[in-house]
């Protein structure tokens, strides 16, 4: 990536242009030797807006002047370019979408909130943060599908992300058939470094594929899991629709986290268990800081200096301030 840029090599030295006003006052200040006339009929054409002209050498004198202080600062311009060597990991991220992520013990901005949105907004957060990595998106419930394939492009990534709603692959929990999906989506990828994040906050209860069995394939084709626990195994506000509307209960949701803990053992990864938005953002942030992108950057820069522009320019109206002044616009003698 090459980038133009302009800067001043002695930047202290601009402060000198405050003092420029101070130094026009001081030049106008002064006043030359005075005669005495009958009339001044003679001296009319110099006087009114005539009188302007004889201004010219003093303002040339000026701008001259800053130019030079400019100069002095040590303009420069030039270009920047940089290389950056980069190698990033494939992360599939698969999200649990069953009925039980209505529950509303999570919390945004001390607004009451399902698991989902809880997720999807911390979710956000990590791939915002992520560089140079592949990301992709898997949703279970009954069944499970690829939301969006591995991609750098994390705004397609993140417009996806937003479309995920509770239920939309089932209301059950086949946590076999996400991780078979998820480990589909990586293991022919040449990246050295493969990861699935695994969150869910029930038990497997649906799919063709049991989840430890998906653990070995995971593990055999060297993808580490990160799985994560959402909720409390106490009793939470859960909705549940009547013929009258939508009522709170208190429901107890059960978490096979034996199941997840032996998952994340097999495949080299880790058990995290959240009970709130905070500890779920510190999960994130946790993986965030096991699974770096190593990058390697190269900078070159090219610097050309440009203070005789400047002071070409300060000369050549300098001279034909004095030029003027002793020439077209000179006083008289006296």
């Amino acid at each position: 990536m090459t980038t133009s840029f302009f800067q001043f090599g002695s930047p202290y030295f601009l402060f000198l242009l405050l003092l420029l006003p101070l130094v026009w006052w001081w030049q106008g200040k002064k006043k030359g030797v005075s005669i005495r006339y009958s009339s001044l009929k003679l001296f009319s054409p110099i006087t009114g807006k005539d009188s302007i002209r004889f201004h010219f050498p003093r303002f040339f004198f000026m701008v001259g002047l800053a130019l030079l202080i400019i100069a002095l600062s040590r303009p420069q311009a030039g270009f920047k370019s940089t290389e950056i060597t980069a190698e990033g990991i494939d992360i599939m991220l698969t999200l649990d979408t069953s009925g039980s992520m209505k529950a509303l013990d999570f919390e945004i901005e001390g607004q009451r909130t399902n698991r989902m949105e809880v997720i999807k907004k911390v979710v956000d957060d990590f791939i915002a943060h992520r560089v140079s990595d592949r990301i992709g998106l898997v949703i279970f419930g009954d069944t499970a599908f690829t939301q969006c394939p591995l991609t750098l492009d994390y705004d397609i990534l993140r417009s996806f992300l937003k479309f995920v709603r509770i239920g939309m692959a089932g209301e059950s929990t086949a946590i076999g058939n996400a991780l078979a999906t998820s480990v589909k989506r990586l293991k022919d990828k040449p990246t050295k470094s493969k990861i699935i994040i695994l969150l869910t906050d029930g038990s497997s209860n649906a799919g063709e594929v049991a989840p430890i069995t998906a653990a070995q394939i995971a593990k055999d084709y060297g993808i580490k899991v990160y799985t994560i626990g959402v909720g409390s195994n106490l009793e939470v506000p859960f909705p549940q629709e009547t013929p009258f509307g939508t009522r709170i209960i208190r429901a107890r949701l059960d978490m096979d986290e034996a199941s997840l803990k032996e998952i994340a053992n097999i495949t080299g990864g880790r058990y995290f268990k959240a009970t709130d938005t905070s500890e779920l953002q510190k999960i994130y942030a946790t993986i965030d800081q096991l699974e770096k992108t190593e990058v390697n950057m190269k900078q070159f820069k090219e610097v050309n200096e440009l203070y005789f522009w400047f002071v070409g320019a300060a000369l050549l109206l300098m001279m034909s301030g004095l030029l003027l002044e002793n020439t077209l616009l000179m006083r008289l003698p006296l």
